[in-house]
């Protein structure tokens, strides 16, 4: 199953060479690529999870594969009328359409930049698709993709030292978020829920897309393995009140049984996370007062004062939940 978290990085690097040589096509000079060959700029965390610039860039092209092929087969399957009955003016399914267009975009950015350092891009894998039945379970899904494509981003940061790298990510990190406000808004939703975003380690990223991805073509697939799967009370739903009571499933029995705590991470949060503790026997943990928005749920070991949840100590998870 292909890992999304190599892609972070090389995103940036494939965009600062984009920076030097607009607009001509993405290309790394040789010194550039003697740069990012030798360059090991990354902090400790890329270094102990065996990233490079480039594995960044490939998990970046997955996310974005991704994406492409969920906006253009779904525009295929459901017609403009299906968009337009749900409340959708003319102007918002254009904008829609348009989102798909610029995430075909980012597709040709990376695989230029990556095949100009040296390497060959990641391909298009099999999706699975198969819960998105209409026009609004799209959008719905668009929703989630384009808070998870930011938070992606913003997770791999962190990862990346180089100015010029760090400066193209942002600049398709600040269009992502753009697309999650639009989706937000014309969903007749809060636009814009909480004051911060929330980085998320590639490894959660990739927890979260991989459910929709069925295969990849050999040579494609991401080091990455991702976390037991996460469901909230067996149904799907993934809306909460703040101070309920939430019932979580995993597919792994074993990691349900290991759980302690279940950890609700969100902007804002002093340390990122706030943790409550999970009742193996019910499955059951309760919603903390405070949070509002996109919170990312995991089930974990551990529920440190901090606030600060590494991913040595989740078990299953996230899952995207809307608190209101």
């Amino acid at each position: 199953m292909p890992s999304i978290t190599k892609t972070l990085g090389l995103i940036t690097a494939c965009l600062a060479a984009l920076t030097s040589a607009l607009p001509a096509i993405p290309k790394l000079t040789n010194n550039q690529l003697k740069i990012h060959s030798f360059m090991r700029r990354q902090n400790a965390l890329a270094t102990a999870a065996g990233l490079t610039d480039v594995d960044i860039l490939q998990f970046a092209l997955t996310l974005e594969h991704l994406e492409n092929t969920f906006y253009r087969e779904g525009f295929a399957k459901f017609p403009a009328a299906d968009f337009t009955a749900l409340g959708l003016s003319e102007s918002q399914i254009k904008d829609l359409q348009g989102i798909g267009s610029i995430e075909e975009e980012h597709v040709i950015l990376l695989q230029g930049a990556i095949a100009g350092a040296g390497a060959k891009p990641v391909q298009e894998c099999k999706y699975n698709f198969q819960n998105v039945t209409s026009a609004a379970a799209m959008v719905a899904t668009a929703a989630v993709l384009e808070n998870v494509g930011v938070s992606a981003y913003l997770g791999a940061a962190q990862l990346v030292t180089d100015p010029g790298i760090l400066t193209t990510a942002g600049s398709i990190l600040t269009v992502e978020a753009r697309h999650q406000t639009f989706i937000r808004a014309a969903s007749g939703v809060v636009a814009v829920p909480q004051a911060f975003d929330t980085p998320l380690s590639p490894k959660q990223v990739f927890s979260l897309a991989a459910p929709f991805i069925a295969s990849c073509p050999d040579g494609s697939n991401l080091i990455l393995k991702a976390f037991p799967t996460l469901t909230m009370g067996g149904d799907g739903k993934t809306v909460a009140a703040a101070g309920s009571q939430v019932k979580l499933q995993s597919s792994d029995a074993s990691a349900t049984g290991s759980a302690k705590f279940c950890a609700f991470t969100t902007g804002g949060i002093p340390g990122g996370t706030a943790f409550t503790a999970f009742d193996a026997a019910t499955g059951a943990c309760v919603v903390p007062q405070g949070l509002k928005g996109v919170v990312y749920v995991n089930l974990a070991s551990a529920g440190p004062l901090t606030g600060k949840l590494t991913d040595d100590m989740i078990v299953a998870g996230p899952i995207v939940m809307q608190v209101s």
